[in-house]
């Protein structure tokens, strides 16, 4: 159990409760933003000083009661809840992120042959595509396999966001934290975060800030070098026995974004570099 760790997370999400959340007055004078140590201790019904030596990272490892009073008590999020009993190994640790793409996924990717398509493990590397999303976002065949990583692609090298992107790190950067904690032994997760901790500034500091959540469905706007410009929803289908993810991108029929995917079809990779479609 990584103590410093868990101190930083709990009292983050502390920070994060307001009184009213909880049937709290917040009275006048109150400094602490969110919750204060003796209001937390006394919704999960612990000692204030066994609670205020967690955050002080030396407690005791707290039991699985002690955990679900906490999660209560912070209201925490699935996701959040996963990531507090993860992080005390209340719950058994896998090897790592498989990269074995089950076959009847690989198939389906080939069927989908008018919808941008491709499958992530855990860590956000890209594991298997489609020729439309090649076509649409680049040809991974002629990508390293190492540098096929959708969050390092938001962080290195470095460079200022726009709304769209940096929602897209707050995303990733939480994600990779509950992936982490669910591969706490998993060396390229600990690698990528190392890494993207020294090359980028701005992942080091959403990396600080312990948000937790796991990335579902979302829509991006993009322009393309030979479509132009795209709507799209990202919707994801979880492969829940292999921790992956197929990513689908698509568009509502009869939009100006969906004649576009129909054109990219036809178009496909010819003459598109990866610098021009990143």
């Amino acid at each position: 159990m990584d103590r410093e760790v868990l101190a930083a997370f709990l009292r983050g999400r502390r920070a994060q409760v307001r009184p009213s959340d909880v049937g709290l007055e917040a009275g006048r004078g109150r400094r602490t933003p969110g919750l204060r140590r003796e209001e937390v201790a006394r919704l999960a019904a612990i000692s204030v000083d066994y609670y205020i030596r967690l955050e002080q990272a030396r407690g005791p490892r707290p039991s699985r009661q002690v955990l679900s009073a906490l999660a209560r008590a912070l209201r925490l999020s699935d996701d959040e809840r996963a990531y507090l009993f993860n992080l005390v190994g209340a719950s058994p640790s896998p090897p790592g992120p498989s990269r074995d793409v089950p076959p009847g996924i690989v198939r389906l990717l080939q069927r989908l042959d008018d919808t941008p398509a491709y499958v992530v493990d855990a860590k956000f590397d890209i594991l298997a595509w489609n020729d439309m999303a090649a076509a649409l976002v680049m040809d991974w065949s002629a990508v390293p396999p190492k540098e096929r990583n959708a969050i390092r692609w938001l962080f290195v090298p470095p460079r200022e966001l726009d709304a769209q992107h940096g929602r897209m790190a707050l995303e990733s950067v939480a994600d990779l934290r509950a992936a982490a904690a669910r591969y706490p032994d998993d060396d390229g997760i600990a690698a990528l975060v190392g890494e993207l901790t020294k090359a980028s500034p701005y992942f080091a500091e959403l990396w600080s800030k312990h948000e937790v959540q796991v990335r579902r469905g979302t829509r991006c706007a993009m322009v393309h070098p030979v479509v132009g410009p795209l709507e799209l929803d990202i919707e994801t289908l979880v492969i829940p026995e292999r921790d992956q993810r197929l990513m689908m991108f698509t568009a509502a029929p009869g939009t100006p974004s969906h004649e576009a995917l129909r054109l990219l079809r036809v178009v496909g990779v010819q003459d598109l570099t990866s610098s021009e479609r990143r």
